[in-house]
């Protein structure tokens, strides 16, 4: 005879329950989609290791966004792609007024207002040397010149009309400089931060500095990523960032570091904690999914489900355009 305290099927017995015992269900204002903005004003070239996504000028910009927001899309994440503009050693081009990440947010808020745009804020795909900041002439990090530099950025993208800046270098106190940056210039009270807070130094970022053409020209960013094996780095990492005042909390990668992002929900439970599920995932899927090892929307919302489980409120996929179609 089964005990009544090892009962468990008639909690989900009936497919109505099922749902029921989910912490959180997933909607489309969940969804940020990661976009790549070339400065080829015209251009909308595939990238071959990330099916379905593009390099898109800002004059195909419009014809590209607006049908996913037609379909419920709420927001996006800008990552600037140059290939007209000079790479330097500071990545000058950075917040250029006339480079693709500015010139993406004014077209982005003045044809979809409501659109949430926020931006990467990291200097490696405008560097010639491919590192996230400024080097030292030992090639080590200077990371007092790096967080000066990216709090310029990260402002310069605010007030052109960011809803929100994402610095993803991983320079230490690079929260509070750009916190601070916002206060004095006046945009802090309509500008959000989100902290990519426990950026691991993942194998599973190849796709994306394919598509961001943003790969290191030498060395690799273990000095300043935090180590795969690490957690307790990771957990410092996340209380720093509370404490340096970011508004929003990432984990990045997500599938393999669900771990971190439980983590995170327990040290920041009063944040939104986000999870970037990034290109290497985003490839693995599609390609297994295109090997008939699985399909391809069972598998993609699994993994969804499994980011909400660990205690995400905010998801920032590639997939996010066949979410919008399948959560009608």
């Amino acid at each position: 005879m089964v005990e009544i305290d090892s009962l468990l099927h008639p909690g989900y017995h009936h497919p109505v329950q099922r749902p029921w015992q989910a912490e959180r269900v997933l909607t489309k204002g969940a969804l940020m989609y990661p976009i790549f903005i070339s400065d080829e004003k015209d251009a909308l070239i595939p990238i071959q290791s990330m099916p379905n996504q593009y390099r898109i000028g800002v004059n195909r910009l419009e014809e590209f966004i607006a049908p996913l927001v037609a379909k419920g899309l709420q927001a996006v994440m800008l990552f600037g792609v140059p290939s007209e503009f000079v790479k330097d050693a500071f990545g000058t081009a950075a917040d250029d007024p006339e480079g693709p990440v500015i010139q993406a947010i004014r077209v982005l808020k003045a044809k979809f207002p409501s659109l949430l745009v926020s931006c990467d804020v990291c200097l490696c795909e405008y560097t010639s040397h491919g590192h996230c900041g400024h080097l030292n002439p030992d090639n080590t990090i200077d990371n007092a010149a790096s967080v000066r530099r990216l709090a310029e950025v990260a402002v310069s993208y605010a007030k052109a009309g960011a809803d929100n800046v994402a610095p993803s270098d991983m320079m230490d106190g690079r929260m509070r400089a750009i916190k601070q940056g916002l206060i004095d210039a006046g945009l802090s009270h309509r500008v959000s931060l989100m902290a990519y807070s426990a950026k691991y130094a993942s194998a599973l970022y190849g796709p994306f500095r394919d598509a961001a053409c943003s790969g290191a020209q030498f060395g690799d960013r273990s000095a300043y990523q935090l180590p795969p094996a690490s957690r307790g780095l990771g957990r410092r990492a996340i209380e720093r960032d509370v404490r340096e005042g970011a508004d929003i909390i990432m984990v990045k990668p997500a599938t393999f570091y669900l771990d971190i992002i439980r983590d995170a929900k327990e040290l920041a439970p009063n944040h939104p904690i986000a999870a970037y599920q990034v290109s290497g995932e985003y490839a693995m899927i599609h390609h297994a999914a295109a090997a008939g090892v699985f399909d391809l929307k069972t598998a993609v919302l699994e993994s969804m489900t499994s980011l909400q489980r660990a205690g995400c409120s905010l998801i920032l996929t590639y997939f996010t355009p066949e979410l919008l179609e399948w959560l009608d």
